[in-house]
């Protein structure tokens, strides 16, 4: 991660000071700088943008516009269909659904069905999209692969919960499956390898940890090229597969390197929060920040800003929250943290703010900023440029 630095505070403070805080923003100069060093690290296969690390369609279409990127990854059936439906042609849903409604749609109109790709990882969601079947519009399948690296006989599993299917095997038996039904037919495979993608291996003061995860991860690519390899020859043998997916921003140059892989996903590497600071094989620009005001001044070397206690989604612990990034040096108190309504910040910066000035943070997991605020403003040097909604700011929740 680049330092912060107090010329980027004045930026910040200077663009939005007609505004009120809270509030929102995206650095451009940093966003459009992520995103180019994705496309380098993806040395030339396509990357797809996962939509729900980015959760802003003027930001989908920033992305899109810039080589090397292609298609999104969606995260529900009614987010594809709005997305589809407001012109993006190439967009991978990234999880069953059992949206009946919506599969009721993508079912009966032609655009719908060209530009959506369902996953499948079991015979039962064919069976309940069939169910949910009003037109006869072809769906178009990718099927999962779990990646989970699993040791010491598989007494240890290491990674997400996501997909069944782990073998060769179990992939050819349903991609036939699909193949056979009427009205399926299988275009992709999916293989997102979380516990590399997702997991910093290069903690600050952890070289122990840092260690083992390093190993663990070397260990998980490994077996993983492998048997994604094996999987891509079998599914090759039952459908001509248009594209193999995988990875994320902390995993782009090691499964890019696989040539079974045709594609990349990642999003969160174009608005790089907290979580994403801890890789050696990349460093970001934190893109996405949010300012909470100062209402109160308790006492020397404290000040209480508006509310801020955002947590990220995932196991409960103190990397799920925000952190303070500018100005530099302030903490929370560990008696109170991220609080709902008032958060105070313990530290010697604290001295120099007066009330109504800003405290800007970084959130942990990069779209889920975007449920918490309607719009963003968009930073273009010390100016704000233009302001986009957020889903949320154009009503749409999908979950």
């Amino acid at each position: 991660m680049a330092n912060p630095t107090a010329s980027d505070r004045a930026r910040y403070d200077r663009a939005t000071a007609h505004l009120d805080a809270p509030l929102a923003i995206v650095d451009l100069a940093a966003f459009d700088a992520n995103a180019a060093d994705l496309v380098r690290r993806a040395a030339g296969k396509p990357v797809r943008v996962a939509s729900k690390s980015v959760r802003c369609r003027a930001l989908l279409e920033r992305a899109l516009a810039m080589d090397g990127f292609a298609g999104i990854m969606s995260f529900t059936l009614a987010e594809s269909i709005w997305l589809a439906r407001e012109g993006f042609t190439d967009v991978l849903l990234a999880y069953p659904s059992a949206d009946r409604a919506g599969f009721a749609e993508l079912t009966a109109d032609p655009k719908l069905a060209a530009s959506v790709t369902v996953l499948v990882d079991d015979p039962e969601q064919l069976r309940l999209i069939d169910a949910a079947r009003e037109g006869s519009e072809e769906i178009r399948v990718c099927l999962e692969l779990d990646t989970a690296l699993h040791l010491f006989g598989g007494r240890v599993r290491v990674g997400a919960r996501r997909s069944p299917l782990r073998t060769p095997e179990a992939l050819g038996a349903l991609a036939e499956l699909v193949q056979r039904r009427p009205g399926f037919r299988v275009v992709g495979l999916m293989a997102y390898e979380g516990h590399v993608a997702g997991v910093g291996d290069s903690l600050a003061g952890r070289p122990v940890r840092s260690r083992m995860i390093q190993l663990m991860q070397a260990k998980a690519r490994t077996e993983l090229a492998e048997r994604r390899a094996a999987v891509v020859r079998r599914l090759r043998q039952v459908a001509e597969l248009e594209f193999v997916n995988g990875g994320g921003t902390g995993s782009v140059e090691s499964t890019v390197a696989e040539r079974a892989v045709t594609e990349v996903a990642a999003g969160s590497g174009l608005y790089v929060p907290r979580l994403f600071d801890n890789y050696r094989s990349f460093q970001g620009r934190p893109a996405a920040l949010f300012a909470q005001p100062v209402v109160r001044r308790p006492g020397v070397g404290v000040v209480t800003v508006l509310g801020g206690g955002y947590p990220a989604s995932g196991a409960a612990g103190a990397d799920r929250s925000p952190v303070p990034y500018l100005p530099e040096g302030l903490r929370y108190d560990p008696q109170e943290g991220a609080g709902e309504v008032q958060t105070p910040l313990l530290g010697s910066a604290a001295d120099d703010l007066l009330i109504g000035d800003r405290v800007w943070f970084r959130h942990a997991k990069a779209g889920e900023l975007c449920e918490r605020f309607a719009e963003l403003h968009l930073i273009d040097g010390d100016q704000v440029v233009e302001t986009v909604p957020t889903y949320r700011g154009e009503g749409k929740t999908f979950l």
